[in-house]
């Protein structure tokens, strides 16, 4: 069971989340905050594996929380709660190190997959995320890199594939259908591109994508 904690500052949100978390059978939610003060003390209290924070709460923000909850003995995986006009909250935190960004208006299906995803150690950022910190943070390569091409040189042709895919902000069940491949193939083709990358996420793979030239 994935024990799970909410920290949100609107009580609709949470109602929403936990209705959403609670329909699955391997996720539970354990505990509920209104500010990003609560959240130390409740994963004291409850010692969840995970913990979705919202990024703008009127005490203490969510990327504070997210920094107190990184320095506890046990930190529980932290996923931010984000919306488009906030891509600024979610650089500085990707740079931080952050294990997952989500849209509040993630499809229930979606929500459910990203949890068990970071649950099981892998980085999830939303894949509008990922397509607009790529517009909007990426320096312009025309011609590509060098270096990013050769860093790319590692992978399959089929994982190359995969890559642009994620490039384009695609998630893993629309490069799927686009590639005419499973999603679960594609999420395992993600998995071994990040690994051999050395990367942590999408976004920063897409970043490499873009400096060589791909996109």
């Amino acid at each position: 069971m994935i024990r799970t904690v909410l920290v949100d500052d609107e009580q609709l949100v949470r109602s929403g989340l936990r209705m959403i978390l609670d329909s699955a059978d391997d996720i539970e939610v354990v505990g509920e905050g209104s500010d990003g003060a609560d959240a130390v003390p409740l994963v004291r209290d409850l010692d969840p594996d995970v913990v979705l924070l919202d990024i703008r709460m009127p005490g203490v923000d969510g990327l504070t929380a997210a920094a107190d909850l990184a320095a506890l003995p046990r930190p529980p995986k932290v996923v931010l709660l984000t919306t488009f006009d906030l891509d600024e909250y979610v650089h500085r935190a990707l740079r931080a190190g952050a294990v997952g960004f989500l849209l509040k208006d993630t499809p229930p299906r979606d929500l459910i997959s990203a949890v068990r995803t970071i649950d099981e150690g892998n980085a999830m950022l939303a894949p509008s995320v990922t397509k607009r910190m790529l517009e909007r943070f990426a320096a312009p390569a025309p011609g590509g890199t060098g270096d990013a091409a050769r860093r790319l040189e590692v992978l399959s042709a089929r994982e190359r594939q995969v890559l642009v895919a994620v490039a384009q902000g695609l998630s893993n069940a629309e490069a799927g259908r686009e590639l005419g491949m499973r999603e679960a193939t594609v999420k395992a083709h993600v998995s071994r591109i990040l690994a051999k990358l050395g990367l942590s996420n999408r976004v920063q793979a897409a970043i490499l994508a873009h400096d060589a030239g791909w996109t």
